[in-house]
């Protein structure tokens, strides 16, 4: 399937921006045309415009809004990105049940395994009145979400662990235990999060309260002419296995697609591999850094591929 040209693109704008000018036009038509005007401008958000005339060479897939750190990483490097989000998040019935939990029982870890539990859990520990807490991460990715609220009330978060290996599999078999007394974990996580942390926590004696605070959901709408053009860029970054199937679910049956798919870790990139996508990247150590230099290395072979 052939990118979508510059040329291309220029009309839609054109036309999006005239239908919204318009009083004739139908609310259903602005909020369409207005939604592909977002899309565009999202990618913009990289060093180079979309006006330069060079196609994106990396498809940026988190929520709207959470991939800006990444954009401005890889336009230190040049490459510029196009902004395709394929999950958004959505918290359940157990996020309003966190901060009554955090404040009627005091755990012995709490333990974060992605970004977007990090956060929601800081949502409910601070409605809980910041309660003294220590907290074990799955690797630097997730501890980053920690850091502001660090500067200020360390005294009661304290990050205290992070398994040598960032996978919830050595997490479970790593996360320090008292020996000789009871000792319990809260583990607020994403509904569609597997069942590995709490089963490994619990042969080894924790005792493991789980709370399914949020979930994923695939996004309600692409534009099919932004999916033609992300299906051409030589890489696709993910950050979840959510991602992933949401990305495959986009690519046509009648398309062999064979390029790249940058992971943020080895969860994702284990869930790329076992729904069939061959090319796939990522770093030992998940974290903003390791992601870059894992869609630099995609990329640098998908060149020499081309010569």
């Amino acid at each position: 399937m052939s990118p979508v040209s510059l040329s291309t693109l220029s009309p839609v704008l054109v036309t999006a921006v005239s239908c919204l000018s318009s009083s004739s036009s139908s609310s259903s038509l602005q909020s369409q045309h207005r939604n592909i005007v977002t899309r565009i401008q999202a990618s913009a958000l990289c060093s180079t415009s979309l006006s330069s005339g060079s196609n994106p060479k990396v498809v940026v897939t988190r929520e709207r809004g959470k991939n800006g750190k990444l954009i401005n990483s890889l336009a230190k490097h040049g490459i510029q990105c196009l902004e395709l989000p394929l999950i958004q998040h959505k918290q359940l019935p157990d996020s309003d049940r966190l901060p009554s939990v955090l404040s009627d029982t005091a755990f012995d870890w709490v333990v974060i395994t992605s970004p977007e539990a990090g956060l929601v859990f800081l949502d409910g520990w601070k409605a809980a009145g910041m309660p003294k807490v220590k907290v074990g991460v799955v690797g630097a990715g997730t501890a980053c979400v920690f850091t502001e609220v660090l500067r200020s009330s360390k005294q009661y978060l304290d990050v205290a662990f992070a398994p040598s290996k960032a996978t919830g599999k050595v997490l479970a078999s790593e996360l320090p235990k008292h020996e000789n007394r009871r000792c319990t974990v809260l583990y607020p996580a994403s509904s569609k999060a597997s069942g590995e942390i709490e089963e490994g926590l619990t042969k080894r004696g924790f005792e493991v309260t789980r709370l399914n605070t949020y979930t994923t959901a695939t996004v309600s709408h692409v534009d099919q002419k932004v999916l033609e053009w992300a299906l051409s860029a030589p890489v696709v970054s993910v950050a979840s296995p959510s991602a992933v199937r949401a990305w495959v679910s986009l690519i046509p049956k009648s398309l062999q697609w064979s390029n790249s798919v940058a992971c943020i870790g080895e969860t994702t990139a284990i869930a790329a591999k076992n729904m069939g996508l061959r090319n796939v990247y990522f770093p030992t150590n998940p974290g903003l850094e390791g992601w870059v230099n894992s869609i630099l290395e995609a990329l640098q072979v998908h060149e020499q591929v081309q010569v």
